[in-house]
C-alpha cells in the first residue's frame, strides 16, 4: 500500500462525533425563538424599521453565541 491509498482510506472513515443532547436542542431553538420574537417586538411594537430591528436581533444572537463559547471554554478546561 502507498501513502496516499492510505490516506484516501482514511479520509473515507467517518469521524466519531460527541453527542448532541435533547437539552441543547432544546436551548437552540428556545434561543432562536427568543431572537425571533425580539425582531418582531422592536420591528411591530417599537416600530423602529426592518434593518434596525434586524441588526438589533443579529447582534443579540452573536452576543449569546459568544457566552456560549466562552461558557463551553471554561468548562472544558476545568477537565
Amino acid at each position: 500500500m502507498s501513502v496516499d491509498h492510505e490516506a484516501a482510506a482514511a479520509e473515507d472513515e467517518p469521524v466519531p462525533g460527541i453527542a448532541v443532547t435533547t437539552a441543547t436542542v432544546v436551548g437552540y431553538g428556545l434561543a432562536a425563538a427568543v431572537l425571533v420574537g425580539w425582531f418582531l417586538y422592536g420591528w411591530l411594537v417599537q416600530q423602529q424599521g426592518f434593518v434596525a430591528s434586524v441588526g438589533e436581533s443579529a447582534g443579540a444572537g452573536f452576543a449569546l453565541l459568544l457566552a456560549v463559547s466562552v461558557v463551553g471554554t471554561m468548562r472544558r478546561s476545568r477537565r
